[in-house]
């Protein structure tokens, strides 16, 4: 997350914003200039009080409940590559060092901004429990390093299909949207990196998007292909995309799925993590 984008995209919106908060973006500018670990981690709680100092009011109701929907997907995967990473034997450390440490290190980023955003309103953590085996689905999946990667690909896709799904219930507050979209691009990266190391290790033929529901996406674990649900769609603002005269490529239901990345509500994200991964207590 680039902050000082975040401010700037921000003051397109509000040309007064720059008036609120120029004594308080001096100060993290400086603090960021420090290039150390600590004042990198400290962006976030630095930005979510910025910006409750210069609108002095809180979020609405819908917004709240979508960062908390957010807040509890981040848990999740917090939880996930902490105890990952937790496990002497399981990640190789080539790849802990090159991939999952800054996995990581991200989706903790993430559950401090967003309880940084919510302040007061946001769920804790101990609201919930978390069983990253599905009860009993994926039983060694914090023991054997096939299993964790299949898993990994699975939230990491369905994370970046559930920021998208709630888009236009953020378009009320701008600055709140714009830090969930730059949330929703470092997501699509962890997905596109699970998926390497995850081919790279087994060979399945995985691709780096999401192809169709199961073409190009089967883990080889039955149990998440519903997490796909809704990606063979080959319409797009209401124009069949296979029916388009191709220009220089195939127009396949492979190549248009391929395209147009799927959002996925919060109820269908739910239904799919709620009860099986997270238990609320």
């Amino acid at each position: 997350m680039n902050l000082f984008n975040i401010i700037e995209d921000i003051e397109k919106i509000d040309p007064e914003l720059g008036d609120r908060i120029n004594p308080r973006r001096s100060a993290i500018r400086n603090m960021a200039s420090f290039g150390s670990k600590v004042a990198v981690a400290a962006l976030p709680f630095a930005f979510g009080t910025l910006l409750k100092k210069a609108y002095g009011q809180a979020l609405p109701t819908a917004v709240v409940g979508v960062l908390n929907y957010a807040l509890t997907l981040e848990y999740l995967e917090a939880e996930f590559y902490n105890q990952g990473r937790a496990q002497a034997s399981l990640i190789p450390s080539a790849d802990k060092s090159a991939y999952f440490d800054k996995i990581s290190r991200d989706e903790n980023n993430h559950v401090k901004f967003l309880q940084t955003a919510l302040g007061s309103a946001a769920t804790p953590k101990s609201a919930f429990t978390f069983d990253l085996t599905a009860n009993g689905t994926f039983a060694d999946v914090l023991t054997n390093y096939d299993t964790f990667l299949k898993v990994s690909v699975a939230f990491e896709d369905t994370g970046v299909r559930a920021y998208k799904g709630q888009v236009t219930a953020l378009q009320s507050v701008p600055d709140i949207l714009t830090a969930a979209v730059s949330i929703h691009a470092v997501e699509a990266r962890h997905a596109a990196i699970a998926r390497y190391v995850l081919n790279k290790k087994l060979n399945l033929g995985l691709k780096p998007w999401i192809v169709s529901t199961t073409t190009g996406n089967d883990t080889g674990i039955a149990a998440v292909n519903g997490n796909y649900a809704g990606e063979d769609n080959v319409s797009q603002a209401g124009v069949d995309l296979t029916k388009l005269p191709a220009t220089g490529t195939s127009a396949s239901k492979a190549s248009v799925t391929a395209a147009f990345d799927e959002p996925l509500t919060k109820d269908a994200t739910l239904a799919l993590l709620v009860g099986s991964f997270i238990k609320p207590k």
